[in-house]
């Protein structure tokens, strides 16, 4: 099943937010999360609010909980989301669909909802609108209608070239239509083009893994991003470790292979600006993820979609049915919420930029944190020289060790 949303507070029936939070609105930087919940398999590491047709039971079963109706129900939340900020100009900087498998929505829906947000509110010039997809999931006509609709970035769920490896994830695509996909995206007018990969999967030696690397490298990408695999209780690949059928990922193999991606990634000239991404120039790094990472605002939109406006962080309802019947009858779909408090904002905030190359900026930090940045800095954890300029950024040595380094830094 899906990870579980967070308890909170109740949200209210018509999302309304405090006057408080709504006072910055359009000051700080604003996107759009668009999720789409659908896939064709799901995939035994995935814990993502997924479903497919079979699970969802008859096309159509509810307006809006469909693909052929999915579109209208999530315009509808994009039309909320004008109503509830109100009159106050908030000019969207990025737009990002994420799932599930966003193209297997037809392109022109992917094109009609961010031509909502941009009726509702505007896209700056320059806005960046990401799709995430699978390489099996678009061809070269969708890629150029996609490009034509205003979408400018893609990011390619490609996560290993090896067989074997692909099929312990459970990923359905065949390894060479990835260099595939990302030519026709370019040939489309892409701006920029990124690459998922995971490491760490049970089965896959060091050998596979620099593999995969190159192959993503032989694609020339803007943008990658690496992450290890975690297992995530109540999915098939959790229960094949528990039942012994595969091992559990191994830490010094990890940390062997965040080395080596590293290394590999910056010697053909994609330096890291988050611990897990890499980039080809300043202009490749997701600005949508930076907008999360450094505390912007967003508005969620679909099932489980998170939002998060001026300190109010909420979460809709989890399944389409329900997403779809509550926006489809005029009412908010935010089944609840958290008012952060400030030292939870601080806390959230060593805890992500952190992780960023432009660092943590010293001051944020309280008395037992600051305190701790000499041994930090000793330990080869933290790079002196930008202690020196008074921001906290993570050496690569950091970067293997950033949860223990993060929870120093907060204890």
């Amino acid at each position: 099943m899906p990870s579980a949303l967070p308890e909170g507070e109740p949200a209210p029936a018509d999302g309304s937010l405090p006057s408080w939070a709504r006072e910055g609105a359009g000051k700080r930087p604003f996107g759009f999360y668009v999720h789409v919940p659908f896939c064709r398999v799901r995939c035994g590491y995935c814990d993502f609010n997924t479903y497919t047709a079979t699970e969802l039971g008859a096309p159509g079963e509810a307006p809006g909980a469909g693909l052929s109706t999915y579109a209208d129900a999530a315009i509808a939340e994009v039309r909320q989301a004008r109503r509830v900020l109100g009159e106050v100009d908030v000019p969207v900087q990025t737009v990002f669909f994420g799932g599930g498998t966003p193209t297997l929505l037809p392109p022109r829906d992917l094109s009609r909802i961010l031509a909502a947000v941009d009726a509702e509110f505007g896209l700056v010039d320059g806005a960046e609108v990401t799709t995430e997809s699978n390489p099996d999931s678009v061809d070269a006509r969708a890629l150029a209608e996609l490009r034509d609709g205003g979408v400018n970035r893609v990011s390619f769920g490609m996560q290993s070239s090896v067989p074997h490896v692909l099929r312990v994830l459970e990923r359905t695509h065949d390894p060479s239509r990835v260099p595939q996909v990302v030519g026709w995206a370019r040939a489309a007018g892409f701006e920029q083009v990124s690459l998922d990969l995971i490491y760490g999967t049970p089965g896959e030696t060091l050998e596979d893994w620099e593999a995969s690397v190159g192959a993503a490298l032989a694609c020339e990408p803007d943008h990658l991003s690496a992450y290890a695999l975690i297992v995530e209780e109540g999915t098939a690949l959790a229960r094949r470790i528990r039942r012994g059928e595969v091992a559990m990922p191994d830490d010094d193999d990890l940390a062997d292979k965040y080395q080596a991606v590293d290394e590999t990634l910056r010697g053909a000239g994609l330096e890291w600006y988050e611990v897990s991404n890499w980039a080809a120039s300043e202009e490749a790094a997701c600005r949508h993820n930076l907008l999360y990472w450094t505390g912007g605002d967003w508005w969620g939109v679909g099932p489980g979609a998170h939002s998060h406006v001026g300190g109010v962080r909420w979460w809709n309802v989890k399944h389409p049915t329900a997403y779809a019947g509550r926006v489809g009858a005029d009412r908010s779909p935010a089944q609840g919420r958290e008012l952060l408090e400030e030292e939870t904002r601080r806390f959230e905030r060593v805890l992500l930029e952190t992780r960023l190359r432009a660092g943590l900026p010293v001051e944020v930090l309280d008395a037992p944190g600051r305190a701790a940045l000499p041994d930090q800095a000793a330990r080869g954890l933290v790079e002196q020289d930008a202690l020196g300029r008074g921001r906290v950024v993570l050496t690569l040595r950091g970067r293997l060790l950033a949860d223990a380094v993060v929870r120093d830094l907060l204890s």
